[in-house]
């Protein structure tokens, strides 16, 4: 199976922060991209697992969108 996983820098304490949206809860992190991935991995083979022990319904490949949407915005001008 096939899962988008979304990795989202974590500013504060390094490494990155890796979701599986179609999966709800799957959350995973990682000190670099590669282990974020790898961590990943796991984490939606638990949650497979785990559903599939519960004899809940898996979810489908492919089931999420990621798109890039640029806004425009212009920070308002202050004056002191």
């Amino acid at each position: 199976m096939r899962f988008t996983v979304i990795l989202t820098p974590d500013i504060e304490d390094g490494g990155y922060t890796a979701e599986c949206p179609a999966i709800d809860g799957c959350i995973s992190e990682g000190d670099s991209v590669e282990e974020a991935l790898a961590n990943s991995k796991d984490a939606i083979e638990g949650c497979l697992e785990s559903l599939a022990e519960r004899q809940q319904p898996l979810p489908k490949e492919g089931s999420t969108i990621v798109a890039t949407i640029e806004a425009d915005f212009r920070a308002p001008v202050t004056t002191r």
